[in-house]
């Protein structure tokens, strides 16, 4: 274990998928305690076994109304305080008018969409009451661009809400933030083969690692503290922001990553926060 901690506490949703154990393992070397969710208990066991600091797992799925209570009463109880709530977990669907599946897609929207403003809602009420904390929204590049699936309207609706939330937050010490990942390299890519390196104009895929040295450096980077900076809703694109030794505009992925969401075993609850055909992202 870890002794040297910052004293901080993060909720990781999503956590067991690639970005999500990416993000729980830098900031846990960095000395964060954490509590992380995922459908998996066996995933998530895994995973905290790989830790160096403290943390608590908790079993569960977006789609579960009284989940984000769960989390945060869960730090609470075993750190005694919350600072950061990582609003990580997704699903995606996709099909053309005459194929799609309107039930998956439909439930794609309510983990997506109400699962994450449900997450949102709860910590930011939490960092209100206790005069600081940091919501960090993951969202995508597909939020931003004019795309054909539906996945993409879900995650304007998470940019939307990072804007509404930091506006009416702008007066006090609760930061948002939302980060959009362009391609990463996750384990949703064994159905979906990431296009060769720099082909095509899609650019160079993160691996994980490099996307948790964004929220880490979000997280403690000072300048982003500030403000205008960082209350007022700065939307980020990994893509373009990671120092990872790359051109900015060569690492702006077309493809997208759709990410964190873990548990590929099961076919029905677990799928509904999974990713595409139940695969692990």
């Amino acid at each position: 274990m870890n002794g040297d901690t910052t004293g901080r506490v993060a909720v990781i949703t999503g956590a067991t998928g690639g970005v999500g154990a990416a993000v729980a393992r830098t900031l846990s070397r960095a000395g964060y305690s954490l509590v992380l969710t995922a459908p998996s208990m066996d995933k998530l066991s895994a995973l905290a076994a790989q830790l160096k600091g403290p943390c608590t797992v908790v079993e569960g799925n977006l789609s579960d109304e009284s989940l984000p209570e769960t989390l945060l009463y869960a730090a609470l109880d075993r750190f005694g305080r919350c600072d950061i709530c990582f609003n990580n977990g997704a699903l995606f669907e996709a099909g053309i008018i005459e194929t799609v599946d309107i039930e998956r897609l439909s439930s794609m929207v309510r983990v997506n969409v109400e699962g994450s403003f449900r997450v949102a809602y709860v910590f930011v009420k939490h960092f209100v009451s206790e005069g600081a904390g940091h919501l960090v929204n993951v969202s995508s590049v597909l939020g931003s661009s004019v795309r054909p699936t539906p996945y993409a309207a879900t995650q304007r609706a998470i940019e939307a809400l990072s804007d509404a939330l930091a506006a009416e937050l702008v007066d006090s010490e609760v930061l948002v933030s939302c980060i959009q990942p362009g391609l990463v390299k996750t384990g949703l890519h064994h159905r979906w083969e990431i296009a060769r390196e720099g082909a095509q104009g899609t650019g160079y895929p993160l691996e994980p690692e490099d996307f948790a040295r964004m929220v880490l450096f979000i997280l403690e980077q000072p300048g982003l503290r500030h403000k205008e900076e960082e209350s007022a809703g700065a939307e980020i694109s990994a893509s373009e922001e990671l120092a990872v030794g790359r051109d900015s505009n060569e690492a702006e992925a077309e493809v997208e990553e759709h990410r964190d969401s873990e548990s590929a075993e099961e076919e029905t609850s677990d799928a509904a926060e999974e990713g595409i055909v139940q695969d692990e992202i």
